[in-house]
């Protein structure tokens, strides 16, 4: 196995909640370092949820030093007002990456769920579950935004290949 070790952040973007959770990756191996996620509340004027998002998303930059994102991509399938609120935090997330000089993966939700459970058709609770198995986790990380944020860094990995 490489001794290289690099850590990996996954976003889940979303306006009323961003989920983020943090990986490391030595060869084959991963581990979770830690999850999250930034909420917004609806009656936060919108460029200040904005901003929450910015602001946190670079805190946990900071904090974990990533190499590296994997960020899932919108998708608006029938609700196109959503998908605009997501793509604006999604905005914001990556203003935060960009600051700190990160490459960015962006994955559509089919190839994270691919990449994590082997079917881009899979299940929310698949993804959780595998996400536990693949970071030998105690339990499915919550909120399942943390779960989906890890499940983007995972992707990043098969993606970009072993160390």
């Amino acid at each position: 196995m490489s001794s290289v070790r690099r850590v990996v952040l996954g976003i889940d973007p979303g306006l009323a909640n961003t989920g983020w959770g943090v990986i490391s990756q030595q060869g084959t191996r991963l581990a979770c370092l830690a999850y999250g996620c930034v909420s917004t509340s609806k009656d936060m004027e919108l460029a200040q949820r904005l901003k929450k998002i910015h602001d946190q998303m670079g805190a946990v930059i900071a904090r974990f030093g990533p190499e590296c994102v994997g960020i899932e991509t919108v998708w608006f399938g029938e609700n196109v007002t959503a998908g605009i609120g997501t793509s604006q935090a999604r905005g914001a997330a990556l203003v935060a990456c960009a600051t700190g000089d990160l490459p960015v993966g962006e994955f559509t939700p089919r190839q994270i769920k691919l990449a994590v459970v082997g079917t881009g058709s899979a299940e929310k609770e698949q993804v959780q579950y595998m996400v536990k198995q693949l970071l030998s986790l105690e339990s499915v990380p919550h909120p399942d935004h943390a779960a989906d944020a890890l499940a983007a860094a995972i992707c990043y990995t098969t993606h970009e290949g072993v160390l």
